[in-house]
């Protein structure tokens, strides 16, 4: 099986038990997450199967959508409902200042992520010394939040959506807000609606894959149908034997239409197709000018 299945995680499952009762009903050990979920939430979670699981770089480095429950008058030591409380102020901000916090949290800045987090410290994973009280100190990373907007505010609760880059925790978005309008917050709930190109619409349940896993194995998406995005260039049959054995390609193995593309040799990536249009390899610019160098093979 090739290719990436969305699978609609569950709450209370970690992405890894997600995977593994994946390989165990798809009978394909070669099954990766392309972008870790917590267990509190649920939603979009695409599972790299086969030789796409060559490309799960490319996919964890794409945006993602999320709607967001947020808990005010709150604190927790790993920033969501489930942690461990921290301060209770029992104090609710008004929404013109909820809507302040959120335009101050979009656009470009740095990230400080939670210490209950899977980033590594001296080589151990932060959680893993946060779970022993040891002092964790992450560097912070630079985020984008492209949209944070608030779709429903009441009971103390806030609904937020919320568009950002690869790398971002919702929880310490939570937790910045919390301390924005001074009353403290925890994310209470969590589901991802998009990741890239994958998103709820083509997503199927993990009841249904167990109850039959032969149909939901068509539903996912082939190898010809990832990474859409990049320019495609049609290699001739011996500019596939060529790529097939890792080997650089120059005009002389595209076909006519590749050639008259301009982006073919400028892109940083580009797809390389066979002639019926099947996905053979990622490629780079060579070191040769005009040629290209296939640098991620699937073949």
């Amino acid at each position: 099986m090739d290719g990436v299945l969305i699978v609609d995680k569950p709450q209370g499952m970690t992405s890894h038990d997600v995977v593994a009762v994946a390989r165990r009903c798809l009978r394909e050990p070669r099954i990766g997450h392309t972008g870790t979920l917590d267990p509190l939430a649920t939603g979009v979670l695409p599972l790299a199967c086969g030789r796409a699981t060559r490309l799960v770089r490319f996919f964890t480095a794409s945006d993602k959508d999320y709607d967001a429950g947020i808990r005010f008058g709150l604190t927790t030591d790993s920033y969501d409902i489930t942690g461990t409380e921290v301060s209770r102020s029992g104090r609710v901000p008004d929404r013109e200042a909820v809507e302040a916090a959120l335009e101050s949290l979009r656009g470009e800045y740095a990230q400080v992520p939670p210490a209950y987090s899977a980033k590594k410290v001296a080589g151990r994973r932060a959680y893993a010394l946060a779970r022993r009280a040891e002092e964790v100190t992450l560097a912070p990373v630079t985020v984008r939040v492209t949209r944070a907007d608030l779709l429903d505010f009441a009971d103390g609760s806030a609904r937020v959506a919320i568009t950002c880059s690869s790398g971002f925790y919702v929880r310490a978005f939570a937790h910045t807000l919390g301390e924005q309008v001074g009353t403290g917050a925890c994310l209470e709930s969590l589901r991802r609606t998009r990741s890239g190109d994958f998103d709820l619409a083509s997503a199927v349940g993990l009841e249904d894959m167990q109850r039959d896993p032969t149909a939901t194995a068509g539903r996912a998406v082939p190898l010809d149908g990832l990474l859409t995005g990049f320019p495609a260039a049609r290699l001739t049959d011996e500019g596939r034997t060529r790529v097939s054995h890792g080997q650089e390609v120059g005009r002389a193995h595209l076909r006519p239409e590749a050639l008259a593309a301009s982006e073919t040799f400028a892109a940083e990536w580009v797809r390389l197709l066979d002639g019926a249009g099947h996905l053979l390899a990622l490629g780079t610019p060579g070191q040769a000018q005009g040629s290209l160098h296939p640098a991620v093979v699937l073949i």
